[in-house]
């Protein structure tokens, strides 16, 4: 990770308990299951945005943060004369987990955080905002120091998104009718007929596309036929290394058969509970929060 490109993919396992999963949702067809899915996000939003996070919500937010805290410890090891010191983060979350956390570590940590919009007052997004990189010139010009630049791409859109004429808002407070590509099964379509969303996932794939390139996989089980197929065909690629961090034992065949995979390419690694023990014990699920002690258990082996 800290010698690759590298390149992360959440999807909503990731928030999961503090938003329901499609499958939990309440409802006699995917119009009411897709309602009651944007309750569940809306409402753990609300607490999160005025500062009142418990229980499930809480720990989730903490997961998040805990988990990019790792992931800028990495970096600030990485040579930027080697790779670039940026990450790209994409997720089909609606959820303002991921903003959270990069808001609190922004605080106490030397870092860019790029979502693609541009402006001030008034944020738009753009694709053409990313790949750029920052550097820190010194008090007096003395040294040059690429800072990490956490890049954040939505293909699915966010509960502050709102459209304005031609343009994507990028607002502070939750949206009503926010831009957002509903989880009907009709994704594709859905997201080709949008230019933002197309531009966002032409970027995946290009940067799944750069030589020595890593994607991390967390909380995605691939059902987005449109990201899956990106996925299979970036595979073809030997220098590309994917891996699918699962839940569960019975994930691995969910997400080969979403692959529409018979055999696994050699590049590809699905990493299930079976891989990890803890405390003597095999774990029984493994969770975002798991990934986090992984790479920080991982990244001080590395150093010892």
């Amino acid at each position: 990770m800290i010698t690759k490109r590298l390149n992360v993919l959440i999807g909503s396992g990731a928030s999961y308990p503090a938003i329901k999963l499609m499958k939990d949702c309440e409802g006699k067809n995917s119009e009411e299951k897709n309602e009651d899915l944007m309750k569940s996000v809306k409402e753990a939003m609300e607490s999160l945005l005025v500062g009142k996070l418990e229980g499930d919500s809480k720990s989730i937010a903490d997961t998040y943060t805990d988990f990019f805290k790792e992931i800028l410890a990495l970096m600030d090891k990485a040579n930027s004369r080697i790779t670039p010191k940026s990450v790209n983060v994409f997720t089909t979350n609606y959820d303002l987990f991921i903003e959270n956390a990069i808001d609190r570590l922004l605080q106490t940590n030397n870092f860019i955080f790029n979502d693609g919009t541009s402006g001030y007052f008034h944020k738009y997004l753009d694709g053409s905002n990313f790949n750029r990189t920052t550097s820190y010139r010194g008090l007096n010009d003395n040294y040059t120091d690429e800072l990490t630049v956490i890049n954040l791409l939505k293909p699915h859109g966010s509960i502050n998104w709102a459209k304005k004429d031609e343009n994507i808002e990028v607002c502070n407070t939750i949206q009503q009718g926010f831009v957002k590509v509903p989880p009907t099964g009709v994704e594709a379509e859905e997201t080709f007929m949008n230019n933002h969303f197309h531009e966002m996932l032409r970027i995946f794939q290009l940067e799944l596309d750069k030589p020595q390139s890593v994607l991390i996989v967390i909380g995605f089980s691939f059902q987005d036929k449109h990201i899956a197929k990106m996925v299979k065909r970036a595979l073809k690629i030997n220098e590309l290394i994917v891996m699918i961090f699962t839940y569960s034992e019975d994930d691995i065949n969910v997400i080969k058969d979403n692959l529409n995979l018979k055999n696994i390419p050699s590049n590809l690694h699905l990493i299930s509970p079976n891989n990890f023990i803890e405390d003597d014990k095999q774990l029984k699920n493994f969770t975002f929060a798991d990934l986090t002690t992984f790479i920080k258990s991982e990244a001080n082996y590395e150093t010892e």
